[in-house]
């Protein structure tokens, strides 16, 4: 590129678009890049205050920003996502469905520090719907060596840096435990709120069943379940360490493999998470999901959806971030709670 005065700029070729910002009214490009200027357009870009601008001189080994910042989104771009138009050098990629949406933070950080080179991406391991941006790239001259760009496309690799799962149809069955629903003695408020949850997650709901305070009750209930051929078995209520809270050793007995009984996240402590040999995902699920408006609860339940496996080592991570901040507008996902690292 070259810098010209404006008033000598008749026939030269824009290089980059030429923003006009008034405060309440607009902020967009008046001028595209390749625009070849005419003689009506100098007044216009001196009201902008351009006296000089940048025109196109195409010089070997550097590449404009609107062609670096496709090469950046060809790094992240996966399954499921929808690359913008380049406006002012910069393209973003939004989501094309409901899911899960991961970041390889390793590879993102390397790349950022690149010099002149940026990615920004929204938080990972969250639930995303269509149409939500992902993420935004560009580089910050206004043209770049094309080594700079060589370098990210080796730390990119053969795989992207972004990832979203397509969340699955599928289908729950619900145990509420406890004597004091089972007997009639309090109105079960539990349930209802684990069907909403799993409603806004597209879940379908096939059997609830309701057991008191006995192992073997609560046992032959989650097999009963299970061969509804259902993917999720949650398990409300009984997850404390009291005398009757039976829910961990009735899941155990049932012939799940427990992946962990406790998690580093509150509110949600007494989590347990465990998977049959078939795959078949099962919860236990602690008072807290009850009144707290997000929980554990909420930070699992993305990963089975998208039919994420996760192991003890995943729900360690969980510690960073794992402390509800009880805010008094809930933002969740948009927040670092359950993000781990």
């Amino acid at each position: 590129m070259k810098k010209i005065r404006t008033i000598d700029a008749v026939g030269s070729i824009l290089c980059h678009d030429m923003t006009r910002i008034v405060k309440d009214e607009i902020k967009d490009a008046v001028f595209r890049k390749g625009h070849i200027l005419k003689e009506e357009d100098i007044p216009v870009l001196l009201s902008m205050g351009k006296d000089h601008i940048y025109v196109y001189e195409k010089q070997e080994g550097m590449i404009h920003e609107n062609d670096a910042a496709l090469i950046l989104s060809s790094l992240c771009i996966n399954d499921n996502m929808v690359t913008t138009e380049v406006k002012e050098g910069k393209v973003e990629l939004k989501a094309e469905c409901n899911g899960f949406f991961q970041v390889d933070i390793s590879k993102l950080n390397q790349i950022n520090e690149l010099e002149d080179i940026m990615i920004a991406t929204r938080m990972g391991n969250i639930p995303v719907k269509k149409g939500d941006k992902l993420a935004g790239m560009r580089v910050i001259p206004l043209v770049i060596e094309k080594d700079k760009l060589d370098k990210a496309k080796k730390i990119g690799g053969n795989t992207p840096i972004l990832k979203l799962t397509a969340f699955k149809n599928l289908k729950a069955g619900i145990i509420t435990t406890g004597n004091e629903v089972y007997y009639g003695r309090i109105k079960d408020t539990f349930t209802p709120v684990i069907k909403d949850k799993l409603g806004n997650m597209g879940i379908d709901v096939v059997k609830h069943l309701v057991s008191n305070d006995d192992t073997e009750k609560i046992k032959s209930h989650i097999l009963d379940i299970k061969k509804e051929g259902v993917d999720l078995i949650i398990c409300t209520g009984g997850m404390s360490v009291d005398p009757d809270d039976l829910t961990p050793a009735a899941i155990k007995s049932s012939g799940a493999n427990i992946v962990t009984y406790g998690a580093p996240v509150l509110p949600g402590a007494m989590f347990l998470l465990g998977y049959f040999s078939d795959g078949t995902t099962i919860m236990g699920v602690p008072g807290c999901a009850m009144y707290k408006k997000t929980t554990i609860f909420d930070i699992m339940l993305p990963y089975v959806c998208a039919g994420i496996k996760i192991d003890k080592s995943h729900i360690a991570k969980l510690g960073y971030g794992g402390l509800c901040l009880d805010c008094d507008i809930c933002n969740y996902p948009n927040c670092q709670f359950g993000k781990g690292v």
